[in-house]
């Protein structure tokens, strides 16, 4: 069951597409890397970071992006797992 659980629509939810993706990706509807550098198309409103424009979790290898920034970012954890 490989990839199981890295995609879920949630077709019933009064937003949805809220990104006008076909069969969205609806895992991550608030993206974990909102307060990080996440190279994603956002931008500034003052201090708001609007994300709006932004798809990557949402779309095709959204889950796959998020888990590399996180590893990145938690390099010695993902080593201790590696090891186990």
């Amino acid at each position: 069951m490989v990839g199981y659980c890295k995609h879920f629509s949630n077709v019933l939810c009064e937003y949805y597409p809220c990104h006008g993706i076909d069969n969205q990706n609806c895992l991550f509807c608030y993206c974990p890397l909102y307060l990080l550098d996440c190279g994603g198309n956002f931008s500034m409103l003052g201090d708001i970071k609007d994300c709006s424009a932004c798809a990557i979790v949402h779309s095709e290898g959204g889950f796959e992006y998020v888990q590399n920034k996180l590893k990145k970012l938690f390099p010695r954890e993902n080593a201790a797992k590696e090891n186990a």
